[in-house]
């Protein structure tokens, strides 16, 4: 179900979307399959946290909060984190969109559901085990200071502990659409496209392969 969503939290918009929720631990491999998806299909790709930080860069007074928070060990309130893709949603003219690494959790799924009117269409879940995950973030070099194994570990704990009630949530509602991400990127993303091509498109593929071997 797609609804409208208040603009600055009081007028109503009657722009439809689709939305494409995009979840997985870190090192599933989320970013470089959103980067195919934008190519080829044609979405939008929205991070809540390159929201946040390019707010804070932009210097605005709501920027300056979100840093101070940030600073403060505090976690950004979920309605920050929404009015942000909210706003990016709106300005945007395209009308699909993949939102990565969010909903972190079942308060941010709610709040974003009551606040935008929107449920997602399916969420893309990224499917790996923490021992891949922790072998590609400790060979990856992104000069990260927090690519070492403790630091790694604890990352997975919370993503386990709040990320996967929100699976569970949409799993039950049947709109969990898994990926094994521990297969090479090209096998991945060939795993993606089954899910993104439209089933009339899949017909059009296998009618034109049975003329073929005809």
């Amino acid at each position: 179900m797609i609804g409208p969503f208040e603009a600055n939290g009081s007028a109503h918009t009657t722009k439809k979307v689709s939305v494409v929720f995009v979840l997985g631990g870190p090192g599933s491999g989320k970013g470089t399959q959103c980067a195919n998806i934008v190519e080829h299909f044609g979405y939008t790709h929205l991070s809540a946290g390159d929201l946040l930080r390019a707010e804070i860069k932009s210097g605005s007074e709501n920027g300056t909060m979100i840093q101070n928070m940030i600073k403060e060990g505090k976690i950004v309130p979920s309605e920050v984190t929404i009015k942000l893709l909210q706003r990016a949603i709106e300005e945007n003219g395209n009308d699909k969109f993949l939102i990565d690494g969010f909903p972190r959790n079942e308060e941010n799924r709610a709040a974003f559901e009551a606040v935008t009117g929107i449920e997602p269409e399916f969420v893309l879940f990224f499917d790996c085990s923490e021992e891949e995950m922790e072998r590609r973030l400790l060979c990856r070099n992104q000069g990260r200071e927090d690519d070492n194994i403790e630091t790694i570990r604890k990352r997975f704990k919370v993503y386990m502990e709040s990320s996967l009630p929100v699976i569970e949530y949409y799993n039950a509602k049947g709109k969990v659409k898994k990926i094994d991400a521990a297969r090479p990127v090209g096998e991945v993303f060939e795993a993606v496209k089954a899910v993104f091509t439209p089933p009339s498109d899949k017909v059009k593929a296998a009618s034109w392969s049975f003329k073929w071997n005809d």
